[in-house]
């Protein structure tokens, strides 16, 4: 029991000192996870704020089973992302051409399909709140449903916002889909969720700790700015 602890003691220590002194495999691994983990929140926000507006306004026959599945989706299990994303982008795949299975590239698709759900929904959600506030004062203006949506999504900008930080969050903390397509390759594809599952199996636990120092401030900073702009969305708005 002594042994453990003194064991734990030891790596947590060796655990601070690569965080303090800038361990250079280290702010490789984290500069990587950054980098894959928001090109994709910056893909989905591209594609889904606009979905989300255009689901929250739009009148055509299935919406109702659109809404449904943009939820459902929000809870889409990674490995299953992981596998499709796979499978398209292997060598018999319809997307094997491209050449980007096991690099950053591969991750940063799961990563959006992951993330672009979760976006959508709340962005519709948001905005069709706001389309129920302001419709009649929109529709006496001659605003068409279509016009409106940059106009409601800027007026939510705040709940977008906290929609966008909530993928984000997803996207840091994702290691199954990014692990079966990137292949946890050191140094090209190795990120912070999967090497800390590797570190761990290999006994490495400074590294391991390390790194989920690192991934914990990171997704505490995440949370603590989505509560920082509800707060502040509910100031400004009541």
């Amino acid at each position: 029991m002594e042994r453990a602890h003194n064991l734990a003691m030891e790596s947590l220590c060796l655990a601070a000192d690569l965080v303090l002194s800038g361990n250079a495999e280290l702010r490789q691994i984290v500069g990587l996870s950054l980098t894959v983990s928001l090109s994709a929140v910056a893909i989905a926000a591209a594609i889904g704020l606009p979905l989300g507006a255009a689901v929250a306004l739009g009148r055509f026959p299935g919406r109702s089973g659109v809404i449904v599945a943009l939820n459902a989706l929000m809870g889409l299990p990674p490995v299953v992302v992981g596998l499709a994303v796979y499978l398209s982008l292997s060598r018999a795949g319809p997307l094997g051409a491209l050449g980007l299975l096991f690099t950053p590239g591969a991750m940063v698709i799961a990563q959006a399909l992951l993330v672009l759900p979760i976006v959508a929904a709340l962005t519709r959600q948001t905005v069709e709140d706001l389309w129920t506030e302001y419709c009649e004062q929109l529709v006496s203006l001659g605003v068409s449903r279509a016009r409106a949506i940059p106009t409601l999504l800027w007026d939510g900008r705040y709940g977008v916002l906290t929609a966008v930080l909530a993928g984000l969050g997803r996207a840091a903390a994702e290691v199954g889909a990014i692990l079966i397509v990137g292949g946890n390759i050191a140094g090209v594809t190795r990120t912070m969720t999967t090497a800390i599952a590797l570190e761990t199996s290999r006994g490495d636990l400074a590294l391991a700790l390390a790194l989920g120092m690192i991934l914990v401030a990171l997704v505490l900073l995440i949370n603590a700015a989505a509560f920082t702009v509800t707060r502040l969305a509910t100031r400004h708005f009541g």
